[in-house]
């Protein structure tokens, strides 16, 4: 029987891969038979995509409250329009950064009150969480470089923000990992991506299948 129902996540800091690694599991994941969907935060809706926009543009001044509750709003779009009826259907829901990357981003690279985070983030969301968070931890400095080949050195906001910034951020993913082992699955993406897309692979068929 293929997987269904499920809501897997990927996580990580700029230049980790996780867009790539979802399209090669949502592949595998859709060759089994398996309805997959696959989805970015922020976006998905065109409320979300349009906030994209805002939020990722180079040069936009946004507060880091403001910041964290447009984040918020997207993901309550996101939540009622289209991953609710999506697992209600069966669907398998990828998602390329959901509460997890809000938690990293704002609370440990801007120094918000992590509690006020998860609370507008329960709002959002309710109940919903992840069935599987799948981490790919890179050290900064390579997912920054990364991330300026791919992007051919137009930096969004959120890469331009220097190596303080990021190691806070991957410190806190480390911190909710240990918080909770069961629903994260932390990956060294450091290695080839076909190596990285085996063992997340091997990892979500063991889980679910």
């Amino acid at each position: 029987m293929p997987i269904a129902g499920r809501f897997i996540t990927f996580e990580g800091g700029e230049g980790a891969g996780k867009s790539t690694q979802l399209t090669r599991l949502a592949e595998r994941l859709g060759a089994t038979g398996a309805s997959v969907l696959s989805l970015r935060e922020p976006g998905g809706t065109p409320f979300g995509e349009k906030m994209r926009d805002v939020l990722k543009q180079p040069g936009s001044v946004i507060q880091p409250a403001a910041e964290a509750l447009l984040f918020a709003a997207c993901r309550a779009q996101l939540v009622a329009d289209v991953i609710t009826p999506a697992l209600a259907g069966g669907q398998v829901v990828l998602c390329d950064r959901f509460i997890d990357s809000t938690v990293a981003y704002q609370s440990g690279g801007r120094g918000l009150d992590r509690g006020l985070i998860e609370s507008a983030n329960r709002l959002a969301c309710g109940p919903l969480r992840p069935d599987l968070t799948i981490l790919l931890d890179l050290d900064p400095a390579s997912g920054l470089g990364r991330a300026s080949v791919r992007d051919h050195g137009q930096a969004d906001r959120f890469e331009v923000l220097g190596a303080v910034f990021h190691q806070e951020v991957r410190a806190v993913y480390h911190a909710l990992a240990k918080e909770e082992p069961a629903r994260f699955f932390i990956v060294d993406a450091s290695r080839p991506a076909e190596t990285i897309a085996e063992e997340i692979w091997h990892e979500v068929a063991r889980r679910f299948r």
